[in-house]
């Protein structure tokens, strides 16, 4: 695992990373075992407070629904799960022919969490008072599991690409 030096340390990226994709899947867990009614007043409370935030920026949000506020957390929420989980699989990057590069093994375990994660998820709402798991929730969540996934590659990929660009300027230069 890379290890970076630090004011503190040694930082091990690949444990904070695994510790912080742990911390939010229970977060997200958590949010699944709330009773229906809390989960139904904290919506209402997020939509009141958007409606209010559009209002003040002069916009028209009529559109917005207590439906659309709770699928749209349900998808950001399941975003953050994917960014978190291409972060811990980067920490620990595999060289191919001088590349970074996902094993298929990797591809594979990221594919498994991503299916996983939100299935428990919503067969632990099938316990909790007021809550009922939904196969629709579940293809949202993997949705927005993908989407952080491939958002964070492409940032990193953006990155590197940029970091690339700097070394050949600096080359240049040094020539």
């Amino acid at each position: 695992m890379k290890k970076r030096k630090s004011i503190v340390g040694d930082i091990d990226t690949g444990q904070i990373s695994f510790w912080l994709l742990v911390i939010w899947i229970l977060f997200m867990f958590g949010h699944s075992m709330t009773p229906g009614d809390l989960s139904s007043q904290e919506s209402s409370k997020a939509l009141t407070l958007l409606l209010w935030a559009f209002h003040k920026l002069g916009m028209e949000a009529e559109w917005l629904t207590e439906h659309i506020v709770r699928k749209t957390a349900h998808f950001c929420e399941y975003g953050v799960f994917g960014i978190l989980l291409s972060l811990y699989k980067n920490s620990r990057p595999k060289r191919r022919y001088g590349q970074r590069a996902w094993p298929p093994e990797e591809i594979y375990s990221i594919m498994l969490a991503v299916i996983l994660v939100p299935l428990l998820d919503e067969t632990i709402q099938l316990f909790v008072s007021g809550r009922s798991g939904q196969i629709p929730d579940v293809w949202l969540d993997m949705a927005g599991s993908a989407a952080g996934v491939l958002f964070s590659q492409m940032i990193l990929l953006l990155l590197q690409r940029q970091k690339e660009l700097r070394q050949r300027s600096q080359k240049r230069i040094r020539l």
